[in-house]
């Protein structure tokens, strides 16, 4: 079972309400349960589309974007999520989370990125891209198209969640 990173599109209430029936139940269970429309997962491509944005030379604020993106922030308490026997992190880090106003500027900036031209500036043998930004082994389908796939899905994630206001939660399982 491969480890990939997943992201959640979670309402301030439904956050309150895990973290709620976290606190009141004996074992810490949050009920933690995101409807599989608002999950994303992403693979293990967050570092690949970090390693693209900095080997194209993408600004620094489109870069930090992605780093959020894929990142979070600690300063959301996700705690009541990081709880034995409940954690839903058990091969990574402590789950990370975006404010909705946060997601709505990562929305943004993810949509002022050019993907595609991003990619044009890898090296034409795929071997040598892989090589240049850390991919090891094939991937079925190309590099290239990999990318651009989980990039518009991340894009697109975010945009959905900033235009229902909504949290972002990020957790490798």
């Amino acid at each position: 079972m491969a480890v990939t990173q997943q992201l959640a599109r979670i309402p301030e209430v439904y956050l309150a309400a895990c973290c709620q029936s976290a606190a009141a139940s004996p074992d810490g269970d949050p009920h933690w349960d995101p409807p599989a429309y608002d999950v994303l997962d992403l693979d293990w491509a967050p570092a690949l589309l970090k390693r693209v944005g900095e080997v194209a030379g993408l600004e620094e604020v489109h870069l930090d974007a992605l780093r959020w993106a894929t990142d979070g922030d600690a300063a959301l308490d996700l705690g009541f999520l990081d709880t034995e026997p409940h954690a839903i992190a058990p091969f990574g880090g402590a789950p990370t989370g975006l404010a909705a106003s946060q997601v709505a500027r990562v929305s943004e900036l993810l949509g002022q990125i050019d993907m595609p031209v991003l990619l044009a500036a890898l090296p034409a043998d795929e071997r040598d891209a892989a090589s240049l930004i850390g991919q090891v082994g094939s991937i079925t389908g190309g590099l290239r198209a990999y990318l651009l796939q989980h990039f518009n899905a991340l894009r697109d994630f975010y945009v959905d969640a900033a235009k229902r206001q909504l949290h972002g939660v990020l957790w490798w399982d």
